[in-house]
């Protein structure tokens, strides 16, 4: 993924004026210039360069653009062959300005693509029927194997390494912790072997890592997971987040298991909102990402047993220094989500979330079951159990709400509870050291009067990546639900678009990426752009979908064609009377007479069919 900054610095170094000159006739107009467009036929010069804008446009037949847009229109480019030669031209080195991680971590993504693809292939050749008679002994039917996209490790030692050597792709996936260096002699040996393959996904679907459990064997860990890399953080990832995240946008909540295959055995049994961690730590990161997702309520569903409470416990600190509203659906012992809910069915198990009790309400309860009738001893030793949660705590309403809960269950003051704990609270993050310069916090010496201090030279920055307009975002997230519309932009919105970030994913997703891989190195502001825009195409299908995307295409190109009317109203406006008019302005009319049988056509092109929702409305 080109960087956007780096998009910029190309059309900020490219004289358009000069590239454009090599195939049109161009001659001076003011600040503009202008030609025979070469985009359509014409006698009169319609076509402007505008280079303070660094903009082209004809008034005839509506092309309109920046210099790489040029280059894809007259040379039949791509959007990346495009920059990359304009790139060449004026000296940017794109390759320079992917920095070392980045350039890792697309070797990495392709190291494990490439090992997602041969494990889940193995899992369904003959070598596989192990691993498939497990899933079989767990209730795992192969459409729901196939969802998850599910594979196997073979017991041969470098039946994996052997495929990424042939494809040029060891070292790459001796990073990403799928190979080891041989201790004696040359070559590489698998890191997983024996084992059914359980994938870990980012929310965009792609393998970032993986987990893979023992089958048919003693010998090592039941489970072996994936190292942390540039493509994988444990404290940031969820697994079945790609599987459960429309379902949790759509219910507003999210159930929250501890082992992948809880997580898949429901979303069997059609609990979709489920997700697992893939550590035994529930971080900020993991709540961010649920909340991404618009989860506004989280259900513990843990086993019953004192592991499942003691994973209550740990999990409360994070969850309550959060503010999060969550709610513990505790398991009957002896229980985990996988067996009870092929005992009892969806409908035992939306019974269990709906009888779940608020978090601290059960972490009270299970702390110190008699409340005020506890003991002194009871209640001192629950205290003990409660530090390692309120140390979680920062101090402000959030750890005051706690300690008057508490206060309201054991029925001593909340005061006197906070003090006692109050040693345990974070601490407020650091003060930065002072910069030359600036003054000191108290009891820190300061400069010495009298002294000037050094500049300090303010860091380097790339430029900030601004927000997409949000109807080309819609025109984008249509053409990734069904790349085949692209054919019906008889307008070419997809040459126009003035979005370098949006340009670069549908170029991607055009050129055989697919939508997940296009959006997932786009920047975040591009990413979330897209995503919403996807939400709101979520119930259209077959032609209501292409009516739709008819109408972005439409309310696009009327927008532009009302900014070209509005410019040429403010300057023939300026203009004394129609005896007064400039071979310039007689122009501007005819033009602005060619604008409006223009909007004509495109409103008649692009007729709203009866019950069709406008692109802007919610859909």
């Amino acid at each position: 993924m080109i960087p956007e900054h780096k998009i910029q610095e190309v059309l900020e170094r490219v004289d358009l004026v000069s590239l454009v000159s090599r195939y049109v006739e161009l001659k001076k107009a003011g600040r503009e210039y202008k030609g025979r467009c070469p985009f359509h036929q014409e006698k009169t010069p319609s076509f402007y360069v505008i280079p303070e804008k660094r903009f082209y446009f004809c008034h005839g037949c509506r092309a309109s653009g920046d210099a790489v847009a040029f280059v894809q229109r007259y040379l039949g480019k791509t959007f990346i062959d495009a920059i990359r030669d304009l790139a060449r031209e004026v000296g940017v080195d794109l390759e320079a300005a992917q920095d070392p991680a980045a350039r890792e971590r697309q070797q990495l993504k392709e190291a494990t693509d490439l090992a997602a693809e041969h494990f889940r292939a193995l899992l369904w050749e003959e070598e596989g029927r192990q691993a498939r008679d497990y899933l079989a002994s767990r209730g795992i039917s192969e459409e729901t194997a196939r969802a998850f996209g599910l594979g196997w490790a073979p017991d041969a030692w470098s039946s994996l390494a052997d495929k990424l050597t042939q494809a040029g792709m060891v070292e790459w996936g001796l990073n990403a912790g799928l190979v080891n260096r041989r201790q004696k002699g040359e070559g590489y040996y698998d890191f997983f072997r024996g084992r059914l393959i359980v994938p870990i996904r980012a929310p965009e679907g792609r393998p970032i890592a993986f987990g893979a459990r023992l089958v048919g064997s003693d010998e090592g860990p039941k489970y072996l997971n994936s190292r942390e890399s540039r493509l994988y953080n444990k404290s940031e990832t969820l697994f079945g987040m790609d599987q459960a995240r429309d379902e949790i946008r759509r219910r507003k909540a999210a159930v929250l298991v501890e082992g992948y295959f809880d997580c898949i055995a429901l979303h069997q049994e059609g609990v979709k909102h489920t997700v697992a961690l893939c550590s035994t730590a529930l971080t900020p990161g993991h709540l961010k990402a649920l909340g991404r997702a618009e989860a506004r309520e989280l259900f513990l569903l843990l086993d019953g047993d004192q592991a499942g409470l003691a994973a209550v416990e740990r999990l409360a600190g994070p969850l309550l220094a959060a503010g999060a509203a969550a709610k513990v659906a505790l398991l009957p012992t002896g229980d985990d989500p996988d067996t009870f809910i092929r005992r009892e069915g969806t409908a035992g198990l939306e019974r269990l979330l709906n009888e779940a009790r608020p978090l601290t309400a059960h972490v009270f309860s299970t702390v110190l079951p008699q409340g005020k009738e506890a003991s002194f001893e009871e209640k001192m030793a629950a205290l003990e159990r409660l530090k390692p949660v309120s140390a979680q705590l920062p101090v402000g309403l959030v750890r005051s709400a706690f300690f008057a809960a508490l206060s309201a269950w054991c029925g001593l003051p909340a005061s006197e509870l906070e003090s006692a704990l109050r040693s345990k609270a974070p601490p407020p993050p650091p003060t930065p050291a002072p910069r030359a310069g600036s003054s000191a916090p108290s009891g820190r010496p300061g400069p010495a009067p009298g002294r000037a201090p050094p500049p300090s030279a303010p860091a380097q920055r790339p430029p900030p990546v601004k927000p997409p307009d949000s109807l080309e975002a819609l025109y984008v997230a249509t053409i990734l639900r069904e790349p085949r519309l692209i054919a019906r932009d008889t307008f070419r919105v997809h040459d126009e678009l003035s979005h370098s970030g949006l340009r670069l994913v549908l170029a991607h997703a055009t050129s055989g990426h697919g939508a997940e891989d296009a959006l997932f190195e786009a920047p975040d502001l591009v990413k979330r752009a897209v995503e919403a825009a996807m939400r709101q195409l979520a119930s259209l299908q077959g032609s209501a979908l292409e009516h739709y995307f008819l109408q972005v295409c439409r309310s696009i190109m009327l927008r532009r064609i009302k900014l070209q009317l509005d410019y040429i109203g403010r300057v023939t406006g300026q203009t004394a009377g129609a005896m007064d008019l400039s071979e310039e302005a007689k122009q501007l009319f005819v033009q602005r007479m060619e604008l409006l049988a223009l909007k004509k056509r495109v409103e008649e092109e692009t007729h709203l069919p009866a019950g069709t929702k406008s692109p802007m409305q919610p859909v």
